[in-house]
């Protein structure tokens, strides 16, 4: 059985995994990776809008892996809409790159479930096999951080790199065409980015577990027994 030392830092552990698994399948679900705002330039351009009047033009957009929604501002009012990534935009954006972000993150919830197994396992016993003990846990804890980190860089290179708030606002856009003011990496991004700093935390905790502190002895009073004492 391991130490009550060694029982705490893989209960933590385990349960840190546990929590990253639950923040990217939120994070995988929730609309909210990246917002920003948009200008109709378009309909500022045909009105020769001035700076007072470019309200009227500025839209919102948000989005996030499947799914998201925009405020179309052309002068007329805002028009409210939403809209899905699959089947239809997402043969307007990167494919690849984008199904690769998707996957990363199914292989990062795979690797989470893994390590917490793993964690659960050093917490209860001492494992036979050394890629069942602290090694395994350290390994697939690596695996699912490093997937996550792969996931959050290929999403910052597909909005920085290859314009993906740009794309999907002038989506189906035949008459007008928005630029982009402002984006705002939102809450999903974050919290991705929270459960890859989780899985790091996890290798540091494992790496303290193996460390080995000296045990404290207490030094024992020696007794002299002498000949009057056996006589008593």
């Amino acid at each position: 059985m391991p130490g009550c030392f060694k029982k705490t830092f893989f209960a933590l552990a385990s349960l840190i995994s546990f929590v990253s698994f639950i923040l990217i399948v939120v994070a995988m679900g929730t609309p909210k990776w990246m917002t920003g705002k948009t200008l109709c330039k378009t309909g500022a351009d045909l009105v020769n809008a001035t700076d007072p009047e470019l309200v009227k033009f500025i839209g919102e957009i948000y989005y996030g892996l499947f799914r998201g929604g925009k405020i179309r501002q052309c002068g007329l009012g805002g028009r409210r809409s939403k809209f899905t990534i699959f089947p239809h935009m997402v043969k307007k954006l990167n494919t690849g790159l984008h199904v690769m972000i998707i996957l990363f993150l199914c292989v990062a919830i795979l690797f989470s479930l893994v390590s917490f197994g793993f964690c659960i396992l050093n917490a209860i016993k001492v494992p036979y096999r050394a890629i069942n003990g602290p090694a395994g846990a350290c390994l697939w804890n690596f695996f699912a951080g490093g997937f996550v980190v792969l996931a959050v860089t290929s999403f910052m290179a597909a909005v920085k790199l290859h314009r993906l708030t740009e794309r999907i606002a002038n989506f189906r856009e035949n008459v007008f065409q928005f630029v982009i003011l402002e984006e705002r990496f939102e809450d999903c991004f974050w919290i991705c980015v929270a459960s890859a700093t989780g899985h790091a935390v996890n290798l540091l905790l494992i790496a303290i577990s193996g460390i080995h502190f000296p045990k404290i002895k207490t030094k024992t009073e020696e007794v002299n027994v002498t000949a009057e004492d056996i006589m008593y």
